[in-house]
C-alpha cells in the first residue's frame, strides 16, 4: 500500500536500510516526523538515487523538506557532498542541517587513544568526502561497529580468522548497538553540532581474544543444531586462543587496553549531547 509523501518532515533518511530498523522506531517514540529513501521505493520508502555526475534538481523536488537531512549512503571523495547538498536545497532552501555517517577505521594514525579530534586518515574517499561536509557545516557520526538484529558478531569469527595466525593479529575491536546509533542520530537531530566529527561507541574496548574464547562455547542449542564439523571449528578457535595467551605470556584475558595499539575515546559525543549508551555491553 502506498504511504501520502509529507511536504515537510522534522528528521529525512537518506537511504534507509538496516539503521532504519531501529532508527524509525526511535523516531515514532519521540513523535518525530520523518521520511525515507530507497533506491527501489521498497516498503513506502520514497524512490531516490543519488548520481554524483548529475546536476538535476528534479529527482530532489520529490523528498520531503527537511530540519535535519541524514545521509545513510557513503559519500566519496571531492564533490559529492557538496552536490547533493546543493541540489537538496535548491529545491527545499538553505533552513536544514545535515549528518553523515561515517566508520572510524579512519582513526589509524595515532597510536594511543583517539578521541574525536585525533589524527585521521585525510587521504581516505569516505573521510574527504566527510571533510567537504564539515566544510559545509555539516556534521558526521563516526560509527564503530555496528550489530544488533541480524548483525551478531559471534557469526563473524570465522569470516576474520581461519587459522591461529589470524587470530593472532586480531587485538582490540569497538561496538555500538543499532538502538544506541539511533540514540545518537536523534540527539544529533536535537542538538547540531555544525563542522563536528564524532566518534559514537558503546564506550569499551573489546579484546578479540576474550570475545573469540567467549564465542566459542557452545550453548545448548547448538549442541542440537550444530555439525560436528562447526562444533569442532568453534572448539578450535578456543584452542587456538589458549595457546596464544600461553605463548604470549597473557595471564588472563581480557587483555589490557593499554597493550593495543590504538583504541578510541568515545565519551566526547556522549557528554556533549548528554545522552549514554543504553547497551553498554555487547550481549
Amino acid at each position: 500500500m502506498l504511504r501520502e509523501r509529507p511536504q515537510s518532515v522534522e528528521l529525512l533518511i537518506l537511504g534507509a536500510g538496516w539503521t532504519s530498523t531501529f532508527l524509525i522506531p526511535q523516531l515514532d517514540k519521540e513523535d518525530i516526523s520523518h521520511a525515507e529513501t530507497t533506491t527501489t521505493g521498497r516498503d513506502g520508502t520514497i524512490p531516490f538515487k543519488f548520481d554524483p555526475d548529475s546536476g538535476d534538481v528534479e529527482p530532489y523536488k520529490t523528498l520531503p523538506s527537511a530540519s535535519t537531512v541524514l545521509v545513510v549512503f557513503p559519500l566519496l571523495g571531492h564533490g559529492q557532498s557538496k552536490t547533493i547538498q546543493q541540489l537538496y536545497r535548491h529545491a527545499h532552501g538553505q533552513d536544514n542541517h545535515w549528518i553523515q555517517l561515517g566508520q572510524t577505521g579512519i582513526f589509524n594514525v595515532d597510536k594511543g587513544w583517539n578521541n574525536d579530534d585525533a589524527n585521521y586518515d585525510t587521504s581516505d574517499s569516505r573521510a574527504v568526502a566527510e571533510d567537504e561536509l564539515r566544510e559545509l557545516h555539516g556534521e558526521v557520526l563516526c560509527l564503530s561497529g555496528l550489530y544488533g538484529g541480524e548483525r551478531k558478531p559471534k557469526n563473524w569469527v570465522p569470516r576474520i580468522a581461519k587459522n591461529k595466525e589470524d587470530v593472532r593479529k586480531r587485538s582490540c575491536v569497538h561496538f555500538v548497538h543499532g538502538e544506541d546509533v539511533a540514540r545518537a542520530i536523534i540527539a544529533a537531530h536535537k542538538k547540531p553540532t555544525p563542522g563536528k566529527r564524532w566518534i559514537v561507541s558503546d564506550m569499551r574496548v573489546y579484546d578479540w581474544y576474550d570475545l573469540i574464547l567467549s564465542f566459542s562455547t557452545l550453548t545448548e542449542e547448538e549442541e542440537e543444531v550444530l555439525s560436528d564439523e562447526a562444533k569442532t571449528q568453534k572448539l578450535q578457535f578456543a584452542r587456538w586462543v589458549g595457546e596464544l595467551m600461553v605463548e604470549e605470556g597473557v595471564r588472563a584475558l581480557p587483555r589490557s587496553a593499554e597493550s593495543f595499539e590504538r583504541r578510541l575515546d568515545s565519551r566526547g559525543f556522549w557528554k556533549e549531547h548528554d545522552v549514554w549508551p543504553a547497551h553498554p555491553r555487547l550481549g
